[in-house]
Protein backbone atom coordinates (compact mmCIF):
# COMPACT_ATOMS: atom_id res chain seq x y z
CA UNK A 1 0.00 0.00 0.00
CA UNK A 2 0.87 3.66 -0.21
CA UNK A 3 0.96 4.62 3.46
CA UNK A 4 1.18 8.02 5.14
CA UNK A 5 2.59 7.92 8.67
CA UNK A 6 2.21 11.07 10.74
CA UNK A 7 4.63 11.54 13.62
CA UNK A 8 7.05 9.36 11.63
CA UNK A 9 10.14 10.95 13.17
CA UNK A 10 9.08 10.11 16.72
CA UNK A 11 9.67 7.17 19.03
CA UNK A 12 6.93 4.78 17.92
CA UNK A 13 6.52 6.43 14.52
CA UNK A 14 10.09 5.76 13.43
CA UNK A 15 9.86 2.08 14.38
CA UNK A 16 6.53 1.86 12.56
CA UNK A 17 8.01 3.49 9.46
CA UNK A 18 10.81 0.93 9.39
CA UNK A 19 8.36 -1.95 9.82
CA UNK A 20 6.15 -0.67 7.00
CA UNK A 21 9.15 -0.45 4.67
CA UNK A 22 10.15 -3.99 5.69
CA UNK A 23 6.65 -5.19 4.75
CA UNK A 24 7.00 -3.64 1.30
CA UNK A 25 4.75 -0.62 1.72
CA UNK A 26 5.49 2.65 -0.05
CA UNK A 27 5.82 5.11 2.85
CA UNK A 28 5.33 8.83 2.97
CA UNK A 29 6.73 9.97 6.33
CA UNK A 30 5.17 13.12 7.79
CA UNK A 31 7.57 14.82 10.22
CA UNK A 32 7.28 18.16 11.97
CA UNK A 33 9.09 20.94 10.14
CA UNK A 34 12.06 22.61 11.83
CA UNK A 35 14.58 25.09 10.52
CA UNK A 36 17.43 22.54 10.68
CA UNK A 37 15.57 20.17 8.36
CA UNK A 38 16.00 17.42 10.93
CA UNK A 39 13.80 14.32 10.50
CA UNK A 40 13.97 13.13 14.09
CA UNK A 41 14.74 9.43 14.50
CA UNK A 42 14.47 8.95 10.73
CA UNK A 43 17.51 11.15 10.22
CA UNK A 44 19.89 8.21 10.70
CA UNK A 45 17.43 5.38 10.08
CA UNK A 46 18.43 2.57 7.70
CA UNK A 47 15.25 3.30 5.70
CA UNK A 48 16.01 7.01 5.34
CA UNK A 49 16.51 6.78 1.59
CA UNK A 50 13.56 4.43 1.08
CA UNK A 51 10.80 6.77 2.26
CA UNK A 52 9.39 10.03 1.01
CA UNK A 53 9.70 12.55 3.84
CA UNK A 54 7.39 15.56 4.01
CA UNK A 55 7.94 18.18 6.71
CA UNK A 56 5.07 20.29 7.95
CA UNK A 57 2.67 20.86 10.83
CA UNK A 58 -0.24 18.56 11.70
CA UNK A 59 -2.20 21.68 12.71
CA UNK A 60 -2.02 23.03 9.14
CA UNK A 61 -5.06 21.67 7.29
CA UNK A 62 -3.85 22.64 3.82
CA UNK A 63 -0.53 20.88 4.32
CA UNK A 64 -2.23 17.79 5.76
CA UNK A 65 -4.66 17.69 2.85
CA UNK A 66 -1.76 17.73 0.40
CA UNK A 67 0.19 15.10 2.33
CA UNK A 68 -2.71 12.64 2.33
CA UNK A 69 -3.29 12.85 -1.42
CA UNK A 70 -2.89 9.56 -3.34
CA UNK A 71 -2.49 7.48 -0.17
CA UNK A 72 -4.16 4.10 0.39
CA UNK A 73 -3.86 4.27 4.18
CA UNK A 74 -3.01 6.74 6.93
CA UNK A 75 -1.44 5.80 10.26
CA UNK A 76 -1.90 8.84 12.47
CA UNK A 77 0.53 9.13 15.37
CA UNK A 78 1.41 12.85 15.40
CA UNK A 79 0.53 14.27 18.82
CA UNK A 80 1.73 16.09 21.88
CA UNK A 81 2.24 13.29 24.40
CA UNK A 82 3.94 14.75 27.48
CA UNK A 83 1.41 14.75 30.31
CA UNK A 84 3.21 17.32 32.55
CA UNK A 85 3.27 19.97 29.83
CA UNK A 86 -0.47 19.53 29.30
CA UNK A 87 -0.96 21.15 32.72
CA UNK A 88 0.96 24.19 31.48
CA UNK A 89 -0.59 24.56 28.03
CA UNK A 90 -3.86 22.64 27.61
CA UNK A 91 -4.64 24.64 24.47
CA UNK A 92 -1.53 23.32 22.72
CA UNK A 93 -2.89 19.79 23.21
CA UNK A 94 -6.32 20.73 21.88
CA UNK A 95 -4.82 22.31 18.76
CA UNK A 96 -2.40 19.45 18.07
CA UNK A 97 -4.27 16.37 19.24
CA UNK A 98 -7.86 17.34 18.45
CA UNK A 99 -7.53 19.77 15.55
CA UNK A 100 -4.65 17.74 14.10
CA UNK A 101 -6.79 14.61 14.14
CA UNK A 102 -9.64 16.53 12.50
CA UNK A 103 -7.24 17.56 9.71
CA UNK A 104 -6.37 13.91 9.09
CA UNK A 105 -9.97 12.69 9.20
CA UNK A 106 -11.36 15.39 6.93
CA UNK A 107 -8.50 15.03 4.46
CA UNK A 108 -8.91 11.26 4.41
CA UNK A 109 -12.65 11.64 3.82
CA UNK A 110 -12.19 14.04 0.96
CA UNK A 111 -9.51 11.87 -0.66
CA UNK A 112 -11.48 8.64 -0.19
CA UNK A 113 -8.67 6.90 1.68
CA UNK A 114 -9.40 3.22 2.34
CA UNK A 115 -7.87 2.76 5.80
CA UNK A 116 -7.28 5.22 8.63
CA UNK A 117 -5.61 4.14 11.86
CA UNK A 118 -5.79 6.65 14.72
CA UNK A 119 -3.46 6.30 17.71
CA UNK A 120 -5.06 6.65 21.12
CA UNK A 121 -3.62 5.94 24.58
CA UNK A 122 -4.46 3.94 27.70
CA UNK A 123 -4.47 7.28 29.55
CA UNK A 124 -7.99 7.81 28.15
CA UNK A 125 -9.28 5.23 30.65
CA UNK A 126 -7.93 7.04 33.71
CA UNK A 127 -7.37 4.99 36.86
CA UNK A 128 -8.79 1.51 36.32
CA UNK A 129 -12.35 1.06 37.56
CA UNK A 130 -11.88 -2.66 36.98
CA UNK A 131 -9.01 -4.81 35.69
CA UNK A 132 -8.04 -5.86 33.20
CA UNK A 133 -9.27 -2.83 31.25
CA UNK A 134 -11.16 -3.77 28.10
CA UNK A 135 -12.24 -1.47 25.28
CA UNK A 136 -15.65 -0.92 26.92
CA UNK A 137 -14.12 0.58 30.07
CA UNK A 138 -15.39 4.15 30.68
CA UNK A 139 -13.05 6.94 29.61
CA UNK A 140 -11.97 9.53 32.15
CA UNK A 141 -9.89 12.56 31.26
CA UNK A 142 -7.69 12.98 34.32
CA UNK A 143 -5.26 15.31 32.51
CA UNK A 144 -5.65 17.78 29.66
CA UNK A 145 -3.55 15.37 27.61
CA UNK A 146 -5.91 12.45 28.15
CA UNK A 147 -8.94 14.68 27.59
CA UNK A 148 -7.54 15.77 24.23
CA UNK A 149 -7.01 12.15 23.20
CA UNK A 150 -10.55 11.20 24.27
CA UNK A 151 -11.85 14.05 22.12
CA UNK A 152 -9.74 12.90 19.16
CA UNK A 153 -10.99 9.31 19.55
CA UNK A 154 -14.62 10.40 19.65
CA UNK A 155 -14.12 12.63 16.63
CA UNK A 156 -12.62 9.70 14.72
CA UNK A 157 -15.52 7.41 15.64
CA UNK A 158 -17.99 10.12 14.65
CA UNK A 159 -16.41 10.29 11.20
CA UNK A 160 -16.98 6.57 10.82
CA UNK A 161 -20.61 6.78 11.96
CA UNK A 162 -21.43 10.01 10.10
CA UNK A 163 -19.49 9.62 6.87
CA UNK A 164 -18.53 5.95 6.69
CA UNK A 165 -14.82 6.78 7.01
CA UNK A 166 -12.93 3.47 7.44
CA UNK A 167 -11.39 4.29 10.81
CA UNK A 168 -9.84 2.02 13.42
CA UNK A 169 -8.40 3.15 16.74
CA UNK A 170 -5.42 1.53 18.45
CA UNK A 171 -5.03 2.19 22.16
CA UNK A 172 -1.51 1.18 23.23
CA UNK A 173 -0.75 0.90 26.90
CA UNK A 174 2.68 2.10 28.05
CA UNK A 175 5.17 1.49 25.24
CA UNK A 176 8.92 1.50 25.91
CA UNK A 177 12.12 0.75 24.04
CA UNK A 178 14.97 2.33 22.05
CA UNK A 179 14.52 6.00 21.05
CA UNK A 180 12.04 6.86 23.80
CA UNK A 181 12.28 10.31 25.37
CA UNK A 182 13.80 10.54 28.84
CA UNK A 183 10.54 12.14 29.99
CA UNK A 184 9.21 8.56 30.13
CA UNK A 185 9.93 6.51 33.23
CA UNK A 186 12.05 3.68 31.81
CA UNK A 187 14.64 5.82 29.96
CA UNK A 188 14.60 8.20 32.95
CA UNK A 189 15.70 5.40 35.26
CA UNK A 190 18.22 3.87 32.84
CA UNK A 191 19.82 7.20 31.89
CA UNK A 192 20.30 8.24 35.52
CA UNK A 193 21.93 4.90 36.35
CA UNK A 194 24.20 5.08 33.28
CA UNK A 195 25.19 8.61 34.31
CA UNK A 196 26.44 7.19 37.61
CA UNK A 197 23.73 8.68 39.83
CA UNK A 198 23.35 6.99 43.19
CA UNK A 199 19.99 8.63 43.84
CA UNK A 200 17.35 8.22 41.14
CA UNK A 201 14.75 10.98 40.87
CA UNK A 202 11.27 9.75 39.99
CA UNK A 203 7.65 10.77 40.34
CA UNK A 204 5.07 8.75 42.26
CA UNK A 205 6.37 5.21 42.86
CA UNK A 206 2.97 3.61 43.51
CA UNK A 207 1.11 3.70 40.15
CA UNK A 208 1.11 0.50 38.11
CA UNK A 209 1.54 0.31 34.35
CA UNK A 210 1.17 -2.32 31.64
CA UNK A 211 4.40 -2.15 29.66
CA UNK A 212 4.76 -3.21 26.01
CA UNK A 213 8.02 -3.30 24.06
CA UNK A 214 7.92 -1.00 21.04
CA UNK A 215 8.41 -3.78 18.48
CA UNK A 216 5.32 -5.54 19.85
CA UNK A 217 3.34 -2.29 19.83
CA UNK A 218 4.25 -1.64 16.20
CA UNK A 219 3.35 -5.21 15.26
CA UNK A 220 -0.04 -4.60 16.88
CA UNK A 221 -0.59 -1.45 14.82
CA UNK A 222 0.06 -3.32 11.59
CA UNK A 223 -2.06 -6.34 12.51
CA UNK A 224 -5.02 -4.05 13.24
CA UNK A 225 -4.42 -2.09 10.04
CA UNK A 226 -4.30 -5.21 7.92
CA UNK A 227 -7.14 -7.22 9.47
CA UNK A 228 -10.32 -7.31 7.40
CA UNK A 229 -13.18 -5.01 8.34
CA UNK A 230 -13.58 -4.06 12.00
CA UNK A 231 -13.85 -0.38 11.10
CA UNK A 232 -15.21 1.93 13.76
CA UNK A 233 -13.66 -0.23 16.49
CA UNK A 234 -11.05 0.28 19.21
CA UNK A 235 -8.22 -2.15 19.95
CA UNK A 236 -6.12 -2.22 23.12
CA UNK A 237 -2.47 -3.14 22.68
CA UNK A 238 -0.87 -4.37 25.88
CA UNK A 239 0.38 -7.37 27.82
CA UNK A 240 -2.35 -7.98 30.45
CA UNK A 241 0.26 -7.49 33.15
CA UNK A 242 1.21 -4.67 35.51
CA UNK A 243 4.10 -3.48 37.63
CA UNK A 244 4.43 -0.49 39.93
CA UNK A 245 6.91 2.27 39.11
CA UNK A 246 8.85 1.40 42.27
CA UNK A 247 9.07 -2.30 41.43
CA UNK A 248 9.99 -1.43 37.83
CA UNK A 249 12.88 0.70 39.06
CA UNK A 250 14.10 -2.15 41.26
CA UNK A 251 13.92 -4.58 38.33
CA UNK A 252 15.95 -2.26 36.10
CA UNK A 253 18.61 -1.75 38.78
CA UNK A 254 18.78 -5.53 39.25
CA UNK A 255 19.25 -6.13 35.50
CA UNK A 256 21.93 -3.40 35.37
CA UNK A 257 23.65 -4.56 38.56
CA UNK A 258 23.36 -1.10 40.10
CA UNK A 259 22.92 -0.05 43.72
CA UNK A 260 20.86 3.12 43.91
CA UNK A 261 18.37 4.89 46.13
CA UNK A 262 14.96 5.85 44.77
CA UNK A 263 13.56 9.23 45.71
CA UNK A 264 10.42 11.10 44.73
CA UNK A 265 11.03 14.41 42.98
CA UNK A 266 8.13 16.82 43.57
CA UNK A 267 8.36 18.33 40.08
CA UNK A 268 7.78 14.87 38.57
CA UNK A 269 4.65 14.12 40.64
CA UNK A 270 1.24 14.71 39.06
CA UNK A 271 -1.57 16.49 40.94
CA UNK A 272 -3.30 13.94 43.21
CA UNK A 273 -6.59 13.73 41.32
CA UNK A 274 -4.80 13.67 37.97
CA UNK A 275 -2.55 10.68 38.68
CA UNK A 276 -3.64 7.48 36.95
CA UNK A 277 -2.98 4.94 39.69
CA UNK A 278 -3.57 1.66 37.89
CA UNK A 279 -3.49 0.42 34.29
CA UNK A 280 -3.71 -3.19 33.15
CA UNK A 281 -4.68 -4.11 29.61
CA UNK A 282 -7.30 -6.62 28.56
CA UNK A 283 -5.77 -7.66 25.23
CA UNK A 284 -8.28 -10.41 24.46
CA UNK A 285 -9.83 -8.49 21.55
CA UNK A 286 -6.65 -7.99 19.56
CA UNK A 287 -5.62 -11.59 20.32
CA UNK A 288 -8.93 -12.94 19.05
CA UNK A 289 -9.46 -10.64 16.06
CA UNK A 290 -5.90 -10.55 14.67
CA UNK A 291 -2.76 -12.67 14.50
CA UNK A 292 -0.89 -10.39 16.91
CA UNK A 293 1.15 -12.17 19.55
CA UNK A 294 3.75 -10.29 21.63
CA UNK A 295 7.30 -11.60 21.42
CA UNK A 296 8.92 -9.68 24.27
CA UNK A 297 8.42 -10.12 28.00
CA UNK A 298 9.46 -7.27 30.26
CA UNK A 299 12.95 -8.57 31.05
CA UNK A 300 13.80 -9.18 27.40
CA UNK A 301 12.48 -5.77 26.34
CA UNK A 302 14.32 -3.99 29.14
CA UNK A 303 17.58 -5.76 28.28
CA UNK A 304 17.38 -4.56 24.66
CA UNK A 305 16.47 -1.05 25.78
CA UNK A 306 19.35 -0.88 28.27
CA UNK A 307 21.84 -2.11 25.67
CA UNK A 308 20.64 0.46 23.15
CA UNK A 309 20.86 3.27 25.69
CA UNK A 310 24.39 2.22 26.67
CA UNK A 311 25.41 2.73 23.05
CA UNK A 312 23.49 6.01 22.67
CA UNK A 313 23.90 7.67 26.05
CA UNK A 314 25.21 10.81 24.36
CA UNK A 315 21.65 11.52 23.23
CA UNK A 316 20.43 11.85 26.83
CA UNK A 317 20.98 14.55 29.46
CA UNK A 318 20.35 12.62 32.67
CA UNK A 319 20.63 15.66 34.94
CA UNK A 320 17.87 17.65 33.24
CA UNK A 321 14.14 17.12 33.65
CA UNK A 322 11.97 18.61 30.92
CA UNK A 323 8.20 18.73 31.11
Amino acid sequence: MKVLITGAGGFIGSHLTESCVAQGHEVRAFVRYNSQGDWGWLEHSPVREKVEVVAGDIRDYDFVFGATKSMDAVLHLAALIGIPYSYISPLAYIKTNVEGTYNILESARRHGIGKVLVTSTSETYGTAQYVPINESHPVNGQSPYSASKIAADQLALSYHLSFGLPVKIVRPFNTYGPRQSARAVIPTIISQILAGNKKINLGNLSPTRDLTYVKDTVAGFLEVLNCDGLFGEVFNIGMNDEISVGELAKLITEIMGAKVELQEDDQRVRPDKSEVMRLRCDNSKILSKTKWRPKYDLRKGLAETIEWMKNNMGLYKAGIYNV
